[in-house]
């Protein structure tokens, strides 16, 4: 059930659908995304165009695509995507992404979403004023780590030590180890790193994990992990040990419960929207995610054996029975 809805900050991009102007003419725009076309959720994005008067299929054709968790496709992907001069190319999937389509092209504009800080990344020069060809959303994401530790000590409070799985593909696994590691040391909790980039080492990851001892799992914020949803909740039901996931996606699989923050999908589609009407990139200041949100399946945690604390029940956003 849900308990209360959140409130995207929109930063003055919302406009209109558009009823006294006429109908923009017919525009191609690109998606590149490290995930797969199972989990990748447009919906909210395409209601932002939408919102700007472009309508996929109408006056609206998008070029997908997908890396299915194969970040090194990446390139290639977005070179395609240049080639044949889309409008727009709207990146999905952090820093990483972004940063390959920035490669690929300096002139077509583009709008990534993030889950670390787009300055210290370099990927734009301030929130206010980003300069050049690329704008977008930061949704805290990666810097939740430390958070989610904290939510999972307490749902798990005798879970003396706590596994954390990395996708060490990623260009912020190290920074996100540091931070994970830098909380667990200040409450004194035991934690072990595990690594995983293939489907074969994510089954490797639960067996040794299991085998040292932990009481709990922490994942990571990786796209890799999103493509592998179905299996890392099966793991979890297979080995009985608690996981703190990302999103509530893996919740709603079966997963125990999740931490994340508020989506920036129909923002980033109004941004879209707004360049293909004419605005430039480096005027549209970078929007920040506003609300958080945590996601119990009190399902499985009965199959846990665990009592969900009164404290983490106040708190939870949806409870999913």
């Amino acid at each position: 059930m849900r308990r209360r809805e959140f409130i995207a900050l929109l930063g003055g991009a919302a406009a209109g659908p558009l009823s006294a102007r006429a109908e923009p003419p017919e525009r191609t725009i690109g998606w590149l995304s490290p995930r797969s076309s199972q989990s990748d959720n447009l919906t909210a994005f395409r209601q932002g165009l939408s919102q700007t008067g472009y309508i996929e299929g109408k006056n609206l054709t998008i070029e997908y695509r997908w890396a299915d968790g194969q970040y090194q496709r990446l390139q290639a992907l977005a070179a395609d995507l240049v080639r044949r001069e889309v409008a727009v190319i709207a990146t999905a999937g952090g820093p990483q992404v972004a940063r390959t389509a920035q490669a690929a092209t300096s002139t077509i504009p583009i709008v990534f979403q993030s889950g670390s800080d787009p300055v210290q990344d370099g990927l734009v020069k301030s929130f206010n004023r980003p300069g050049g060809n690329t704008t977008g959303v930061h949704v805290f994401t990666t810097s939740l780590g430390p958070k989610r530790l904290e939510l999972l000590r307490e749902l798990i409070p005798k879970a003396s030590i706590i596994a954390f799985l990395v996708n060490p593909s990623s260009q912020i696994s190290e920074m996100q180890i540091a931070q994970v590691q830098e909380a667990a040391h200040a409450v004194g909790q035991q934690m072990f790193v595990l690594k995983a980039s293939t489907e074969t080492e994510i089954d490797l990851a639960f067996e040794t994990l299991v085998e040292r001892g932990a009481g709990a799992v922490l994942m990571s914020a990786d796209l890799f992990f999103q493509v592998r949803r179905d299996q890392l909740v099966g793991l979890e039901a297979r080995y009985k040990v608690p996981v703190m996931y990302e999103w509530p996606e893996f919740v709603a699989a079966g997963g125990l419960i999740s931490y994340s923050a508020a989506r920036m999908g129909l923002q980033m589609g109004t941004y879209v929207g707004r360049i293909l009407n004419g605005a430039k990139p480096a005027d549209l200041p970078i929007v920040q995610s506003a609300g958080f949100e945590l996601v119990i399946n009190l399902k499985t945690a009965k199959l846990h054996g665990l009592e969900i604390p009164s404290s983490i029940l106040a708190r939870a956003d949806e409870l999913i029975e």
